[in-house]
């Protein structure tokens, strides 16, 4: 694969090098180069989810995790299924604004695939972060938190009453 210039702009504020860093892979000697398409899709990605994110809040951030190789993606217990794989996917937070705020705010103004509040306690706001994917395809706006004591439940989930009631739910 021909190398890449990982300060490449994606968008106004963010680069190539901060969706495809990754300390364990560099760690583990493992390569986290992304192909053509996944470098598109995270061009995508940073235009319409990180950009709007970056403009509202107006404080700069980089995503903890952005694209992920297949071989990085194993190493760390990814799903298989995983957008990050493809480009389509970040795990963000934004420094001084909580993580359910940020979640509100994606789901209620941007177009997304996925969003993903993840091991988030409300005692604490800005516990977890937040995952957000996007297609150049279909967006299916679906919208989740995660624990690993709930897993997966639909919607943002903020208090303990509204994880009893999504349980409820699914009987």
């Amino acid at each position: 694969m021909k190398p890449i210039n990982t300060n490449t702009r994606l968008t106004q504020h963010f680069t190539l090098g901060e969706l495809i860093k990754s300390q364990t892979a560099t760690r583990l000697g493992l390569d986290n180069t992304p192909d053509a398409g996944a470098v598109e899709n995270l061009r995508c990605l940073c235009a319409n989810i990180l950009e709007p994110v970056r403009a509202r809040f107006n404080q700069p951030f980089s995503p903890s995790s952005g694209y992920r190789s297949p071989g990085l993606n194993a190493t760390i217990g990814g799903s298989s299924k995983s957008q990050h794989m493809t480009g389509q996917a970040a795990d963000i937070e934004v420094p001084g604004i909580s993580n359910l705020c940020l979640a509100r705010w994606i789901r209620d103004y941007l177009q997304f695939d996925q969003l993903i509040l993840e091991h988030f306690d409300p005692r604490d706001p800005h516990s977890g972060w937040v995952h957000a994917s996007y297609s150049r395809d279909h967006n299916r706006n679906e919208c989740l938190t995660y624990s690993r004591k709930h897993g997966y439940l639909n919607g943002l989930i903020e208090t303990p009453y509204q994880i009893k009631q999504n349980e409820t739910r699914k009987r």
